[in-house]
């Protein structure tokens, strides 16, 4: 990046975007002495932070382009039913984001963005306990089993090698291997279809919405002002300060503005040099009773369905849906996974579903997020976290407020540069 002339510290900064990420960056810019507007488009947990799965993994956030992703086919993108689903009338800016999402699933482009994550896994924790000591009310729950089920053995490789190339790029990672009945002593909501499994250590969930409104509630209590329900139109960087200008009349001036706005972030940020594809990377969700709510996370890797204990419920998620955020919910996409879940779980009620619900999260071609400096020195970027941004949505505001109010720009995010 071409050196910038540095600019005085921000008091006023407005963070476009309130859900995890937008909200944990105006929390810890709040830590540093800012003044603080959150504005979104709809409210609070609107996006991808509602009702995605809850996961804080970051023994396993890893680069979305992988090898493995190519050997799904054509064929296989194109039905429905399909883990990964693709529309047959893509778009050109689509097309455009599936060219290079290709591009990046090879071995050694997925060791280095590999790479890149390991520093930001390594401190994710911190930052979520720096935002309970700070006062948010809302519990991380340990997850005290986190189960990954299968139905061989040959099915379990698929992820031990992945587990491997983990610890070979340098992040460590404690996990179990156990047959099906072992798995079934741990997590009894497993079906006597399971016959083999992975149980990791160390990892930690949420309640996603419940979590990101307190996490609101504690931004709006330490003084920041949410306007909800009014689209930003217009980001204007005038040389002392940004205008931004709302679909509903508002003109106000910053000294900085951060650009949170998930899937949207290619609108606002590409007159300041964001180039990279934000493609809506969509996940599928609901919520059904159980006879035996899992004491953690359940996962089924070859289905790529992921369940979470919510109170005395199962919410059950899956799907990567490449198509337009705004697209309605897709009842097949709902149908796919309660029939991929229900062989394999065990006094689970498919068909008693609520809350079903669809999110887009942000993806970018190289699976990297996007966070720091813009081409303009008082416009920042944070979004592009694709399924991770609830793991790694604190640390991302903890280090870009550090960014934005001391100039320098942590170590831990030179890989994310937006402008790349």
């Amino acid at each position: 990046m071409p050196a910038i002339e540095p600019t005085p510290a921000p008091q006023r900064v407005a963070v476009l975007g309130a859900g995890m990420v937008g909200l944990a960056t105006a929390w810890f810019l709040q830590e540093r002495g800012v003044q603080v507007t959150v504005l979104d488009r709809t409210g609070v947990a609107a996006g991808a932070s509602w009702g995605n799965a809850g996961w804080l993994t970051p023994g396993i956030t890893t680069p979305l382009p992988e090898p493995a992703v190519l050997r799904y086919g054509l064929r296989a993108v194109l039905s429905p039913s399909s883990p990964v689903y693709v529309p047959p009338r893509a778009d050109a800016r689509l097309l455009r984001f599936l060219a290079g999402f290709t591009r990046h699933s090879t071995a050694a482009k997925w060791r280095t963005a590999m790479r890149a994550y390991i520093p930001m896994n390594r401190r994710a924790f911190e930052a979520f306990d720096a935002l309970a000591a700070g006062g948010v009310q809302s519990m991380t729950h340990e997850a005290k089993s986190f189960v990954a089920a299968y139905r061989t053995e040959a099915e379990r490789s698929v992820l031990l090698d992945e587990l491997a190339h983990i610890h070979s790029a340098g992040q460590e990672i404690e996990f179990d291997v156990l047959t099906g009945a072992e798995a079934r002593e741990v997590e009894p909501s497993l079906s006597d279809t399971i016959g083999a499994a992975i149980r990791l250590h160390g990892q930690r969930f949420i309640n996603p919405g419940e979590y990101v409104h307190a996490l609101a509630d504690s931004v709006r209590a330490r003084g920041a002002s949410l306007v909800n329900g009014s689209a930003v139109v217009g980001v204007h960087d005038e040389g002392s300060g940004v205008r931004v200008v709302t679909s509903a009349g508002a003109d106000e001036r910053y000294d900085a503005v951060v650009l949170a706005t998930g899937t949207w972030l290619g609108e606002l940020g590409r007159r300041f040099g964001v180039r990279t594809v934000v493609q809506a990377g969509r996940g599928y969700s609901f919520s059904i009773p159980i006879e035996h709510v899992p004491s953690g996370p359940v996962y089924f890797p070859a289905q790529r369905v992921a369940c979470t204990p919510l109170g005395d419920r199962l919410r059950v998620a899956g799907m990567m849906e490449f198509r337009s955020a705004e697209a309605p919910l897709d009842r097949r996409r709902v149908l796919a996974i309660a029939e991929a879940a229900r062989p394999l779980l065990r006094g689970a009620d498919l068909d008693a579903r609520t809350d079903e619900w669809v999110g887009s999260r942000p993806c970018t071609p190289d699976g990297l997020p996007l966070i720091g400096r813009t081409r303009s020195p008082r416009v920042f970027a944070a979004g592009g976290h694709g399924m991770w941004g609830i793991t790694l949505g604190p640390l991302t505001g903890d280090l870009l407020a550090e960014q934005i109010t001391t100039g320098r720009q942590p170590a831990e995010l030179d890989p994310f540069d937006p402008l790349r």
